[in-house]
């Protein structure tokens, strides 16, 4: 199994117009072969001091895919290209962390 860990930021106040095109975009990543979770989280509110925050201008999306083959025909699929279009210019930054289970 590969784990995806993509830290999303977004121009200062954009966070839910990006979420807004992220979760548009959902059903179509969900129906794709291989994927196993693929969903975007926030700070949690309340965690205290053991929490680094994300921000208030960026999310998390946590991603399983059943293999690397998945994962990679998800990053070529049309509907991504169509999605990172339409978020490119409402984006500050992207980072993504592709990790597999420790031994």
């Amino acid at each position: 199994m590969i784990h995806v860990l993509a830290i999303i930021t977004a121009k200062p106040g954009l966070r839910e117009a990006v979420l807004r095109e992220f979760r548009a975009n959902m059903p179509a990543v969900h129906a794709e072969d291989g994927c196993i979770e693929y969903v975007p989280v926030v700070d949690a509110e309340g965690a205290g001091a053991a929490q680094t925050p994300v921000g208030p201008d960026s999310f998390v999306v946590v991603e399983k895919w059943a293999s690397l083959e998945a994962l990679k025909a998800h990053a070529a699929a049309p509907h991504m290209a169509a999605y990172a279009a339409r978020v490119r210019e409402m984006l500050a930054s992207r980072v993504i962390h592709v990790l597999t289970p420790a031994a």
